[in-house]
């Protein structure tokens, strides 16, 4: 792997540069499809090429469980398994520590959201009976709520790794920093991630630090075991190793992680959650202006629009996120005005585009009504029209940002 910065903002972090790869070269700044179990739902990889889209990242965790990390490899690898010739990540598993640990059962996202760092908690998935609509934010002081109750935690974190239940047959598993990097090489991405621990927004100051220092020692463990692997006998291909950076919504462990994270021989970074909703820009600016500038940097599952500005302003090269598809799927479209319900009764009759400035194929060829009766039909067209619109919509976004740095 190979990156180069083209062009830098003045005044600013914001750069412009190319990722080279085995499998073709990345133009940064660059958002990357999520294709959890080796497929970005409702579409074909063609699909997802059009689009614009130049990465796909794929759910390390997910494939462990199914088909298997070792069906991939005898299939050829990600590439040939899925079909996508262009490059390929897949995440370490870490944010299923946080996923089926702090998180589960609650619906919490690992960005909070409120002013001076008040923990609220963004019901993802609210139940018909709660009440609480989709864009409503509900508060929560790290209990259960008689809407959200919380069953046992899926995880148990100790020094050496993570035991977890498998969501798929409740079966008992394990991962180690090793065991993440052995999966991720079957697996056989072109840039792959060593194994943290992503905490929960709302977790004490002293937790988040004994968790940063843990996903320190656990990054070491994984270079280690990145190069054992890599000097193995006729290994044809070594995938690129990025280092994450953990800290929570303090400055001070921000930095500290950065220093450390930086100091070891990565070939990128990775900027995990979780975040302050309002401060997702200046803490990424407290790490981007310690980590190594000719290396690459990734900031994990972050997807909003006005994230992925703040984030490019503040010095990262490529994000990923679900959240274009999963808003998609749930008939939530982006237009340039902000997003809109395309489930509404005044779209029923309306014959215009989403947006009608948009070359994307949804909009190009479809109106609101049509895609409205889709979604009241419950047809699976729905969520591959409306993620094809999402997708071109962020992926243009930062393809413009790409295009204003260099101009």
């Amino acid at each position: 792997m190979n990156f180069k910065i083209l062009k830098r903002k003045k005044n600013s972090l914001a750069r412009a540069g190319v990722l080279e790869t085995p499998h073709g070269n990345i133009e940064t700044p660059a958002f990357i499809a999520v294709g959890t179990q080796a497929t970005v739902k409702s579409l074909s990889p063609e699909q997802v090429k059009n689009i614009g889209i130049q990465v796909v990242l794929a759910n390390t965790y997910h494939l462990y469980l199914k088909p298997g990390a070792e069906v991939i490899e005898k299939a050829g690898g990600i590439h040939k398994f899925m079909n996508w010739q262009g490059p390929t990540m897949t995440d370490s598993g870490g944010f299923q520590v946080f996923s089926l640990g702090a998180a589960f059962g609650n619906k919490t996202s690992k960005i909070a959201l409120g002013e001076g760092g008040t923990a609220k908690f963004f019901p993802l998935n609210p139940s018909p009976q709660s009440g609480v609509g989709s864009d409503e934010i509900k508060n929560s002081q790290n209990s259960p709520s008689p809407d959200f109750p919380v069953p046992p935690k899926l995880v148990q974190i100790d020094e050496d790794g993570v035991d977890f239940r498998s969501v798929v047959d409740g079966s008992k598993h394990r991962f180690t920093p090793e065991k993440s990097i052995e999966i991720q090489q079957k697996i056989g991405a072109d840039i792959i991630f060593a194994f943290d621990e992503c905490t929960s927004p709302t977790a004490s100051y002293e937790y988040q630090k004994e968790a940063m220092a843990r996903t320190h020692r656990w990054a070491r463990r994984c270079f280690l075991q990145g190069l054992t692997l890599n000097r193995e006998k006729g290994r044809t291909f070594i995938p690129a190793l990025f280092g994450i950076v953990q800290g929570g919504r303090h400055e001070d462990l921000r930095k500290e992680s950065a220093k450390i994270i930086g100091s070891m021989d990565f070939d990128g970074f990775g900027i995990g959650g979780s975040f302050n909703k309002e401060d997702i820009g200046t803490a990424v600016r407290w790490v981007n202006e310690i980590l190594p500038e000719e290396k690459p940097r990734h900031l994990l599952g972050i997807g909003e629009p006005e994230d992925l500005i703040e984030a490019i302003e503040n010095g990262c090269d490529t994000f990923d996120c679900v959240t274009p598809t999963r808003m998609g799927r749930n008939g939530s479209l982006y237009t340039s005005s902000g997003k809109i319900n395309i489930l509404n009764a005044k779209f029923r009759e309306d014959f215009s585009p989403i947006q009608k400035d948009c070359h994307c194929y949804t909009c190009q060829n479809y109106t609101k009504a049509y895609l409205a009766h889709l979604f009241r039909a419950q047809e699976m067209f729905a969520a591959t029209l409306a993620s094809i619109h999402n997708l071109y919509f962020i992926s243009k976004l930062v393809a413009d940002a790409r295009q204003k740095i260099l101009e």
